[in-house]
């Protein structure tokens, strides 16, 4: 199944100020999560010390999904429903 991440399209598209289009999701690159498996083929950022710190020593979390809603304010959920239910709520 692909990831499916939002957060590669500002570097796709090197446009970080706007929101991410529906035709997005068809761009024909190797970083595209939506048509491609597995990870990207390289990084799309440069991670802060915060990040570092965080992915070695991550917090015990029941959640498995989450999404960032127009706002920037991130959404997380430990079930698909919840994560659609988030979707729906959020994005549409």
């Amino acid at each position: 199944m692909p990831l499916q991440v939002d957060a590669v399209f500002p570097y796709i598209t090197q446009k970080k100020d706007r929101a991410i289009a529906k035709d997005d999701l068809k761009i024909n690159s190797p970083y595209n999560t939506y048509l491609n498996k597995g990870l990207p083929p390289g990084p799309i950022s440069n991670p802060s010390l915060d990040a570092i710190e965080s992915a070695i020593n991550p917090k015990e979390t029941k959640y498995l999904f989450y999404i960032s809603d127009k706002k920037g304010i991130t959404h997380f959920a430990s079930t698909l429903e919840e994560h659609n239910k988030n979707i729906a709520r959020y994005l549409r």
